[in-house]
């Protein structure tokens, strides 16, 4: 029988607020209810949002919580590092990867560009389709040269479908709903889309425990695991925390 492999990944941009926590416990309990292990993984690679004395503090928050961990960047661990500003080569071979399949390509658009598109999902930006390409071709000669490009991963078309363990089976149309996704980002950072699956991938993530607000991501990570042949976990999107007036 597989072990169960968990983890909790914060952005270290701040103090752990309720829902974070609230998402870590559950995402504890549930590796801990059947022997499993769980990871602790710092999403550190937006370094101009991360505030450096949030690493440290967002563990001392947590092990205040009362939770422990068996793999981490201050216990180490035998799939580290554990900090994502420090796992770049990984992010270096899956791009490469990716760029064998002939499924990255450059895009010259600007969020101004972009604007006016509908909001999308933690870490996808507006959603990427078919008048997007044809207004990046359109536009690519021209800022070619004095522009450095984001590369996106074409997601193709069709439905991606999976089962998750609080909101049940889900089918979700890559075209409409998700759209071609930024893996690096035109200053040069990493996106958190393949970030996140690379991480994954890499460390044995069998099982991932976060909020609903981050569903619509899965289907284009997803897409990312197949594309790099990586074993899909299994997730479990729990309702997001809320007041009495329906506000986080």
């Amino acid at each position: 029988m597989t072990t169960v492999r968990g983890r909790f990944a914060p952005s270290p941009t701040g103090s752990l607020h309720l829902g974070n926590a609230r998402t870590a416990l559950l995402a504890w309990l549930h590796a801990r209810s059947v022997g499993g292990r769980f990871i602790l993984r710092v999403e550190d690679i937006d370094g101009p949002r991360v505030v450096p004395e949030a690493v440290a503090g967002n563990l001392r928050e947590l092990r205040w919580l009362g939770l422990d961990w068996d793999e981490g960047p201050d216990v180490g661990g035998p799939v580290g590092p554990y900090r994502q500003s420090e796992r770049s080569a990984f992010y270096d071979a899956a791009l490469e990867r990716l760029g064998e399949s002939g499924r990255i390509f450059e895009c010259f658009l600007s969020r101004t560009d972009l604007r006016g598109a509908a909001s999308a999902p933690h870490g996808q930006g507006p959603i990427y389709g078919a008048a997007e390409r044809e207004r990046n071709r359109a536009v690519s000669s021209e800022k070619r040269g004095h522009k450095e490009p984001a590369l996106r991963f074409s997601v193709g078309a069709g439905p991606v479908r999976f089962t998750d363990l609080v909101l049940g089976p889900q089918t979700v149309d890559l075209a409409d709903a998700v759209g071609d996704l930024v893996v690096r980002r035109a200053d040069g950072l990493w996106a958190y889309q393949l970030a996140v699956v690379v991480d994954d991938g890499a460390m044995g993530v069998t099982h991932v425990v976060r909020g609903a607000d981050l569903l619509p991501s899965t289907a284009g990570q997803l897409a990312l695991f197949d594309a790099l042949g990586l074993p899909r976990p299994v997730y479990a999107h729990v309702p997001l925390l809320l007041d009495a007036s329906g506000e986080r």
